[in-house]
């Protein structure tokens, strides 16, 4: 994950993923104008449109959480509650 957000195109990450996250970031920061085009490229090098569906759903569905939680001004926790959470839902097979 570090090595993603630090440089995405030196990241240990498959080619597709490679492609969907600059898509991501034009939906959701550049507010720029999607364009079939868009997903054209994402076809192109091996995304299906199944994939390109999911993204924009995880896509949403966090921009969502993190634009309530702004709102709210939710608080996050302790680092040790993260990692705590992050062991119960591996042990359940969360990946």
């Amino acid at each position: 994950m570090e090595a993603v957000l630090a440089d995405p195109s030196t990241a240990p990450i498959s080619a597709q993923l490679r492609l969907v996250l600059p898509f991501l970031r034009k939906v959701t920061r550049e507010h720029a104008q999607v364009t079939a085009d868009d997903a054209r490229v994402l076809i192109a090098g091996g995304v299906t449109s199944a994939q390109i569906e999911q993204a924009l759903a995880v896509s949403w569905a966090f921009n969502v959480i993190t634009r309530l939680a702004d709102t709210f001004e939710f608080e996050v926790g302790p680092r040790a509650s993260f990692d705590a959470s992050a062991k119960q839902l591996l042990g359940r097979g969360y990946l």
